[in-house]
């Protein structure tokens, strides 16, 4: 079997039907052939339906089982329909306009799919960033104007952190704070960027002491850039590109609540925007998929 469809017309013959599709994620989540989760025997005979019975404990396992997919009343065909017209998107899809290209019932169905894809793009122990990491807050969100400093604030913090490759952006890491403090600074680096990195930065007092926490430090004097906002030019950069993306395909209706997961697809999209294949990211997000808990729908806390 192929390793993933190289455009529209590759895809619609790879996947003409559900068992196609079925063949398709057995070989994704056992690429060395199957091995049982109960007791780790790699002889079975399928059943149809999705699942496989194992010869030694003679127990029954389902191809979505622990994935994003278990439990859906929904069939594979449609999900890798929706799949691949994601990757397909660069500037990524709404819920709106996923319903009508795929035809679903309800808004709620499509909204509740790209929020159970957006936690499959968050790939289980993913790399942090590492090398020469620019870091600063921005401001996302809300209807105020932005207040002065780092104070309280109707918008959302969120902190960005962008590998300086040589002047270039590398690869981008999200993450909503509560505040600008140090505590909640350095509790989100330590998910983003690995020890050893040089973390450059402004000058504000949050980002004080990173070396204790096993960073380089350096920042950015004020004298050599008069305007603030150059003073982190690539994460000034992500930071347009973000707001223009919420504002473009989500129209900025966007909830607090929900924009973790809007930051991960944004992440998601932008670390592979050099890619050629959307064939291969149609494959990772198979992948990843498979990798990552059920999400219920009322953990989602849709409000569509």
């Amino acid at each position: 079997m192929k390793l993933y469809p190289m455009n529209v017309i590759d895809f619609q013959d790879m996947f003409p039907t559900e068992e196609a599709c079925e063949a398709y994620l057995f070989s994704v989540r056992w690429p060395e052939g199957f091995v049982c989760p109960h007791c780790l025997q790699t002889e079975a005979w399928k059943l149809g339906k999705g699942r496989v019975r194992c010869a030694a404990c003679k127990r029954d396992v389902s191809i979505t089982a622990g994935s994003i997919f278990h439990g859906s009343r929904l069939s594979l065909r449609l999900w890798f329909q929706a799949i691949w017209y994601v990757v397909c998107q660069k500037q990524g899809v709404s819920a709106l306009a996923l319903k009508g290209i795929l035809g679903v019932g309800s808004y709620k169905t499509a909204w509740e799919w790209l929020h159970k894809l957006r936690r499959a793009m968050v790939r289980p122990g993913r790399e942090r960033l590492s090398g020469l990491i620019e870091v600063d807050e921005i401001f996302v969100g809300g209807h105020e104007k932005s207040v002065q400093g780092r104070g309280p604030s109707a918008k959302t913090i969120v902190l960005v952190a962008v590998e300086d490759k040589g002047g270039d952006m590398g690869r981008i890491r999200l993450s909503v704070i509560k505040r600008a403090s140090h505590a909640c600074i350095v509790r989100a680096l330590r998910t983003m960027v690995e020890p050893g990195s040089i973390i450059r930065t402004d000058k504000w007092m949050g980002y004080a002491g990173l070396p204790r926490e096993g960073y380089r430090h350096v920042t950015m004097e004020r004298q050599a850039a008069p305007d603030a906002e150059n003073l982190t030019p690539l994460v000034h950069r992500v930071s347009s590109l973000l707001k223009r993306w919420l504002l473009n395909t989500h129209q900025g209706g966007v909830q607090d609540t929900h924009l973790p997961y809007y930051l991960d697809e944004f992440v998601f999209r932008f670390n592979r925007r050099t890619s050629r294949s959307r064939g291969l990211l149609f494959y990772r997000l198979i992948q990843q998929a498979l990798a990552v808990d059920p999400v219920p729908a009322s953990a989602l806390k849709a409000q569509a």
